[in-house]
């Protein structure tokens, strides 16, 4: 059992970067591909990002590529995803997931709270 906890959401304003973190608050993430999804109010749950057990490996969603990072330390139990030029259309619940059938897969096994993120025009 991993129970997944975000941090470091909040209202920031366009343009501006944040970091948010996603830790493991019981079980390991180790052996699980962690990625982040949002969900924008109204909106379908979106892929953000994905990083391999290993960390050789990374794949963004369309709309993500080049503005946000994902990593992980698995010595500290934690990925987090860096987002920078944040736009307003960035404004979601951002939530972290864990799979243990590796990055490539769609199902995931265990899933975060969700932080807000909110940006402002």
């Amino acid at each position: 059992q991993v129970q997944l906890v975000e941090s470091g959401g909040g209202l920031v304003q366009a343009g501006a970067s944040l970091n948010i973190s996603c830790t493991a608050s019981a079980g390991t993430i180790t052996n699980y591909a962690m990625a982040w999804f949002r969900q924008a109010s109204g909106k379908e749950r979106e892929f953000v990002a994905v990083i391999s057990q290993n960390i050789d490996t990374t794949f963004y969603g369309d709309s993500m590529s080049g503005r946000f990072t994902i990593s992980r330390d698995n010595a500290k139990n934690a990925v987090y995803l860096q987002m920078n030029s944040l736009q307003p259309g960035d404004t979601a619940v951002y939530y972290c997931a864990a799979a243990a059938q590796g990055w490539g897969t769609s199902r995931y096994d265990y899933w975060g709270q969700g932080t807000q993120v909110t940006v402002s025009s």
